[in-house]
C-alpha cells in the first residue's frame, strides 16, 4: 500500500534558529513523517541574517535529515503548505502571550483552507525563556550563547558580529 506521507510546514523567520526550534521540530518529526522548515521572505522585518544565510544555518544544524527538509517562501502559508502538499502547519508556542496571535492565524488559514490544520507545540520548559531576538542581542554584546543555538548558527552569529565590530 502506497501511504501519502504526513507532511507539516514549520514556518518562521528563524533570524536564527534556536534550540527551541529545533526541540519543536524534533518533536515534530515524532508525528509527522516529513517536515518542511520553510524560511519566510518578509522584506518588511529587518533580518540579521538573509534568506539564504538562514537557510544554510538550517540545512547545516540538521546535517542531512531526509525527513526534514528546508525551503523558504513568501505570500501566504497556507498557499505554500498546500503546494507542497503539508496536511499540516507546525507551530511552537513559548508562552500565554503567544496564544492569542497564533490563535487568529490559525483561525484565518482555516477559513482559507480546511484541507491543512494548525497544530500547536508547547516549547519545551527549558526553551521557555529563548528567542532569536534575545540570542541575537547577547550575542551581540558577547554572551554566552552554547547550548542554545546549533554550533553553524553560533558560528555564523559571531562570525557576523565580529564584521560588525569591525566597520564600527
Amino acid at each position: 500500500m502506497n501511504e501519502q506521507l504526513k507532511t507539516a510546514v514549520y514556518p518562521g523567520s528563524f533570524d536564527p534558529l534556536t534550540n527551541g526550534h529545533i526541540d519543536i521540530i524534533e518533536r515534530g518529526i515524532k508525528i509527522f513523517d516529513k517536515i518542511i522548515i520553510a524560511v519566510l521572505h518578509n522584506p518588511s522585518k529587518k533580518a540579521l541574517f538573509t534568506v539564504e544565510e538562514r537557510v544554510d544555518m538550517i540545512h547545516k544544524s540538521f546535517n542531512g535529515n531526509k525527513n526534514i527538509v528546508v525551503d523558504s517562501f513568501d505570500g501566504l502559508l497556507i498557499d505554500y503548505a498546500e503546494q507542497r502538499g503539508a496536511i499540516a502547519i507546525l507551530r511552537g508556542m513559548r508562552a500565554i502571550s503567544d496564544f492569542e496571535n497564533e490563535f487568529q492565524m490559525a483561525l484565518m488559514n482555516r477559513k482559507l483552507s480546511r484541507k491543512v490544520q494548525t497544530v500547536f507545540l508547547m516549547t519545551g520548559l527549558r526553551w521557555i525563556f529563548t528567542s532569536s531576538s534575545i540570542i541575537k542581542e547577547a550575542a551581540q554584546f558577547g554572551g554566552d550563547i552554547n547550548g542554545m543555538v546549533p554550533k553553524p548558527v553560533k558560528d555564523k552569529l559571531e562570525k557576523k558580529f565580529t564584521a560588525m565590530q569591525g566597520k564600527k
